[in-house]
């Protein structure tokens, strides 16, 4: 079934949505890429799944533009008949400051990323999934969103947003077979951690170590998956057993 689908994973260039194209295109999925600004990284995944025998397409739009991602994915629906199955909704920011000292653009652009652009991406694509019949919908949101994060009130609030959208979306379309669920990564070994104080998360995470962005990527897949076909509306921590 994988074969006649494309799938679509905004925030692909980089890091944990470049890893979930590539175990996506190995699924044998044809990737399109949806990326803000990085042309150059955007087109060396593209290379790297094109390379390892894999089909994919790059489309650049930013999330946070509703008529940018509408105007994009009404193209890509009508340029290739093969239906868009597959949503990842990757993309996100993060600017981390402590709440009193916290600027409302600092607030505002993490929040609409993550939810602002989950509405942009995702309405345009729910109608086609239900017409064919069979859709799967996976949200990228966060164990801060599960749990809180110090220092994260604006992520933990856009994630735990997300986590919200993804349960309330799950019970809309269950009975069109489109799934639709959620992972949340706890600290992963991405540039977000960077600057980071490492050895302080460690201690907090029962495995003592971070995770890997193909680790993120491996439960995306089986989400996406027809084993999965029974779950949805779930959150699925991967984290370490951090929260």
């Amino acid at each position: 079934m994988a074969g006649a689908k494309r799938a679509l994973i905004t925030g692909a260039s980089r890091g944990i949505g470049a890893a979930i194209a590539r175990g996506l295109a190995e699924d044998g999925y044809a990737v399109i890429l949806n990326y803000r600004s990085r042309d150059d990284e955007a087109e060396a995944v593209r290379a790297s799944i094109e390379a390892a025998g894999g089909e994919a397409s790059l489309c650049r739009f930013d999330v946070v533009d509703g008529a940018a991602a509408e105007a994009a994915l009404e193209g890509l629906l009508a340029a290739d008949p093969r239906p868009i199955g597959v949503l990842v909704n990757n993309a996100g920011v993060n600017d981390d400051v402590p709440f009193p000292a916290m600027s409302r653009e600092q607030w505002s652009r993490v929040i609409t990323t993550t939810l602002d652009g989950f509405y942009n991406v995702t309405r345009p694509l729910v109608m086609p999934m239900v017409r064919a019949r069979w859709g799967r919908i996976v949200n990228v949101a966060s164990i801060s969103g599960v749990i809180g994060n110090r220092g994260q009130v604006n992520y933990s609030a856009a994630k735990a947003g997300l986590i919200g959208a993804t349960k309330a979306l799950a019970q809309e379309m269950a009975k069109r077979k489109v799934t639709v669920n959620a992972v949340a990564p706890g600290p992963i070994e991405t540039d977000m951690l960077e600057g980071a104080p490492l050895e302080h998360i460690l201690k907090a995470i029962p495995m003592r170590r971070v995770g890997t962005v193909d680790e993120v990527a491996g439960a995306v897949r089986f989400l996406c998956s027809d084993s999965a076909a029974y779950i949805t509306g779930q959150v699925l921590g991967i984290s370490g057993g951090l929260g």
